[in-house]
């Protein structure tokens, strides 16, 4: 199933949660008028039990109507979603505040740690063949469990969080397959799901620790107060506790089955999709064995592990076979193609009982830099992407639209071997500079800048105006860094430098933002492949400072936006050619790719900026299958007879990425003969 059938799969899934969580609400509700009716009948009929005037200072309850009805289902209905909202707000943070909930410490940008250096570039380069930004990282150091997670509502605000036991335990096969489990999530818009999923169930949580609350205080009270005539009135009121008590927990037990049902699907999807990433099924397979062998397997020690249970790699705590949010290991290693030998598992579990020698070559510390281990398989060794060369910027590949549309949210083996190539090949003082904060903006400043002198100095002009004469002065500084860097390692220094710009505080973010923006529109001038790599940087800090809260993105059909479309197209088809005949062609094959008929003309706006920023924000508004349309008709539109340089490659990435259909590094095939 690829990218856009999956986005659609999970916008279905979550109209199907959000329709049962309407179900539950009005259960609860009906139930607990019921109780509340029954309660106020023996009020009305029990005059003496007026406990509820004493502590509330209202007159006793003489009668039930319509209107004692409907307030106490609005009461329960407004505190059902006041829970849920509270808790979505407490997660606006995105990946970072689940993490952090769950007592994580972040692993920084600059780290010397050896092993997470090892964790920080695996998920680099992973985040580099997927075509997102580098997600931030954390680490649950008090968790000997094997078991992580990912979080977020976008890919921008991600995070990627382990625990001490994966890093302790597992070899870096092992830990590469984690980890590309956790990017599908990433990819196929579970997380957004998943976050949603923590406050919907928290909310009905809420009932039934207000019970627990109104059973303690009147438990309290009727003990104050033995030698009243008016205990009658407590033990109604702690009934009243108890029926929220129950029902709240009741409706938790069925929220806790919805998270099951939805998180088993996607756990076996995400089994698969770390097999196609990283060509192997050793890894992944590996790690589960491990969890299965070892005493302490995915357990998690945190007091909220269950809020998190449908994120998490493995089980977090033992939980009922009804309740699991994984499909069983032996199940999920068999369905990996590996097989499941219990002598096997015990065995594994006797070599970790027994001390560990230091140059053991399969422990996680015997090997911790780069990428691939020494002993990795001859399949991921043999692997297209290993070569170190890199393609010549105008090296010619072709493309099929379809076959692009098909690549866009599934790296193949071949796109993780050659992201280690794009990492190792970035010149290690910008990768150094790209992981500390102030460095890293100067470096994205500098990548914005323009070759032409007068642009240039038109642009520091803004940032000067805008950040400050030192930034001003820091991002000129770096110009001389970035000379010469091949095209295909822009997106990738941008990728590493986007947690530490992540790291400043939200004004100075807004300021980073607006001044991005500035730098695009700088005199009107800028080539289109600076300002789509601009735009992309701008609306992924957008997302951090702002995630979408939408339930679900992608409602609108490409039939509502015809003209969006082909204005995108034009002016990529326009800036991507060189004389106006070829751009009208490759216009008219872009048109006829995703809107069959269309009858408009081509038109390149005068102010093409502005056009080319509407059009974006309104196509990436699409339904999945459209948006699938709009990436074939973009890569008809920026190729020529199905051709496009390295140069015209990335600029279609930056712009799908824009889109929220993050495209890996390799596009199209090699063609032979082309420069070397």
């Amino acid at each position: 199933m690829d990218f856009f059938a999956q986005q659609a799969k999970v916008r279905r899934t979550s109209r199907r949660l959000v329709a049962l969580f309407v179900l539950a609400v009005v259960s609860i509700v009906v139930v607990i008028d019921g109780v509340a009716g029954l309660l106020l009948g023996l009020f009305s009929q029990r005059p003496d039990l007026d406990y509820a005037s004493d502590v509330a200072g209202v007159a006793p309850v003489t009668q039930w109507d319509w209107q004692t009805l409907l307030l106490i289902s609005a009461v329960v209905l407004a505190t059902i979603l006041v829970g849920s909202l509270y808790r979505v707000l407490t997660l606006r943070g995105g990946g970072a505040a689940v993490a952090r909930a769950m007592g994580a410490t972040p692993v920084p940008t600059d780290t010397t740690d050896p092993v997470w250096r090892r964790l920080r570039n695996v998920i680099e380069e992973i985040a580099i063949a997927s075509g997102v930004p580098v997600p931030d990282i954390f680490v649950m150091e008090r968790e000997p469990g094997i078991n992580a997670f990912a979080a977020g509502y976008t890919p921008a605000d991600a995070a990627v969080c382990v625990t001490q036991g994966c890093l302790d335990k597992l070899t870096r096969d092992e830990l590469q397959g984690v980890i590309a489990h956790e990017f599908s999530h990433v990819l196929n818009g579970d997380m957004r799901l998943n976050i949603r999923l923590m406050g919907l169930l928290f909310g009905i949580l809420v009932l039934g620790i207000i019970g627990r609350v109104i059973i303690e205080a009147s438990a309290q009270s009727t003990s104050a107060r033995r030698s009243s005539d008016r205990n009658g009135g407590a033990a109604a009121l702690a009934l009243a506790g108890l029926t929220l008590l129950i029902v709240g927990y009741v409706g938790f037990f069925f929220g806790r089955l919805i998270q099951a049902a939805v998180s088993r699907s996607r756990e076996s999807l995400a089994d698969a999709s770390a097999v196609q990433f990283t060509r192997q099924t050793a890894g992944i397979a590996g790690a589960l064995k491990k969890i299965a062998a070892l005493a302490e397997g995915s357990q998690l020690q945190a007091h909220n592990k269950q809020e998190v249970a449908h994120m998490l790699f493995g089980e977090g705590g033992g939980v009922l076979r009804l309740f699991a949010t994984h499909p069983p290991l032996p199940e999920r290693i068999r369905d990996l193609g590996e097989t499941w030998d219990e002598e096997e598992v015990r065995a594994i579990g006797r070599a970790w009982a027994a001390p560990r020698r230091a140059a053991d070559p399969d422990s996680p510390s015997a090997s911790l830099s780069g990428f691939a281990p020494p002993q990795v398989s001859a399949a991921v060794a043999a692997a297209p992407g290993e070569s170190a060369a890199m393609p010549h910027p105008r090296a010619r590949r072709s493309v099929k639209a379809a076959s692009v549309s098909a690549h866009v949210g599934q790296p193949a083996s071949e796109d993780f071997g050659f992201a280690g190539t794009l990492h190792r090949r970035v010149p290690q003082r910008l990768v150094v500079a790209a992981r500390q904060p102030r460095e890293a903006t100067a470096v994205v400043l500098a990548l914005a800048l323009d070759d032409d002198a007068s642009l240039r100095a038109a642009q520091l002009t803004h940032i000067e105006a805008l950040l400050g004469g030192d930034r001003a002065h820091d991002a000129e500084r770096a110009i001389p860094s970035l000379a010469g860097l091949h095209p295909m390692l822009r997106l990738p220094l941008a990728a590493l430098a986007f947690p530490s710009l992540k790291r400043g505080p939200h004004a100075e973010l807004a300021r980073l933002v607006q001044t991005l923006d500035a730098l695009a529109h700088a005199d009107h001038r800028v080539d289109l492949h600076e300002y789509c790599l601009l735009t992309l940087l701008r609306l992924q800090l957008q997302d951090v400072l702002s995630p979408p809260s939408g339930f679900v993105p992608g409602r609108r059909r490409l039939q509502d936006a015809t003209e969006s479309y082909a204005t995108l197209c034009a002016i990529v088809a326009a800036h991507g050619h060189d004389d106006d005949t070829t751009a009208r062609h490759a216009w008219s094959r872009a048109m006829a790719e995703a809107l069959p008929g269309y009858s408009g003309q081509y038109t390149v706006p005068r102010d093409w900026q502005a056009a080319f920023d509407g059009a974006l924000e309104r196509l990436d508004a699409l339904r999945p299958a459209d948006k699938a349309r709009v990436v074939r008709g973009l890569t008809v539109a920026v190729s020529e007879d199905d051709v496009v340089t390295v140069a015209e490659a990335e600029l279609l990435r930056v712009i799908c990425a824009a889109l929220h259909c993050p495209l890996p590094p390799l596009v199209g095939e090699a063609i032979a003969g082309g420069p070397a």
